[in-house]
Order: C-alpha cells, then structure tokens, then sequence
C-alpha cells in the first residue's frame, strides 16, 4: 500500500463519516416539518418490520403538518401506532385514510437539549474522524519501519493527513453551527 493509497482511502473513509453526521442531524427535528423525519420509522407490514415509505406515501401538507397516505385501507392504525411509539413525540391524527402528523412547536428548553445533541453527534464524528488520521499515520509510519518510503516521505503524509483532518474537522463544525442555528431559529 502506498501513501497515496491510505491518503485516498482515508478521504473516502472521511466523507462517509461525514455523510453519516449528517444522516445523523437530519433526524435532530426542528420546528419545521420534512418528510425524512419519518424514516426511522419502522411499520409491521405481514410479519416483517419494513420502513415506513415502503407502505404509504410521506409528504408535507404546509411547514408544520405531515401526511402519511397509507397504500393499503388496513395499514393506517399500525403506522399511527408505530409512529406514536417513536422516540420522535409525534402525535398523529387520523382523517379517514389519510394521517395527518403535526409538528409540535419546541420550547426553549427542548432546544437547548436539541443543541447539545447535536454538539455531541458532531464531536462523535471528529472522533471518528481522528480515528482515521491516526490509522492513516499508523500505516505511514509501518511503511517507514518496512523502508518502503523515505522520512521525508512520511513526514509529507502526516502533515497531509492533518490538513484533510482539520478540513473535514472544519466542514463537521459548519455542519454543527448550521444545524444549531435552525433548531434555534423561532
């Protein structure tokens, strides 16, 4: 393995932790409604847990309101109990086959509590990400004490590598000021 090998590898393994963060705070819910906030959602559908966009149609009816169509006449109650029993505190209505899943406006307090889940969800991810430079730097320095590259070599790799840490360090804590500022924002 070269040291453009463990620099691409550890890009690649940077930017999935990345996206994984913000898989992450897409389930942080805000104010304001959006059908994601409902794929975590699991429904019983014939013996089997499914997710919930795989028995009904999620969509926005305005900013606080979600619908959720069911696609089979008998499916409404079980998604309105599985989505009642979510960790979300959501509390769906039921209008004939169509459910209706208000956004409950959040108080001060649950802000705040929602703030440092997703400060926390952010330094989960710089850890992560720290993980992977020291991986990264492990291999360099393996590669030196086999004598596949030079000192200089090595030295090159490890200020690269925490170049792309403090870059994917700096994107994780946009993402982090981003996403307090919408949970914030009344």
């Amino acid at each position: 393995m070269s040291i453009a090998d463990i620099r691409k590898t550890a890009e690649q393994k940077m930017a999935k932790t990345i996206d994984a963060f913000k898989q992450d705070l897409q389930k942080v819910r805000t104010g304001r409604a959006h059908p994601g906030l409902l794929d975590q959602v699991h429904v019983e559908y014939y013996g089997s847990m499914v997710p919930l966009s795989q028995v009904a149609n999620v969509s926005l009816l305005d900013a606080r309101t979600i619908s959720v169509q069911p696609w089979e006449k008998g499916m409404g109650s079980k998604i309105e109990k599985a989505i009642r029993e979510s960790d979300l505190g959501l509390n769906p209505s039921s209008q004939g086959d169509l459910l209706r899943v208000p956004m409950p406006a959040l108080t001060e307090e649950r802000r705040k509590e929602l703030t440092k889940v997703v400060r926390h969800a952010g330094e989960d991810a710089k850890v992560a990400v720290r993980n992977l430079r020291r991986d990264a730097n492990e291999h360099a320095k393996r590669l030196l004490k086999d004598k596949a590259i030079t000192e200089d070599e090595e030295r090159r790799s490890l200020d690269e590598m925490q170049k792309l840490t403090d870059r994917t360090v700096a994107e994780i804590d946009k993402l982090v000021a981003a996403k307090e500022a919408e949970i914030l924002a009344v």
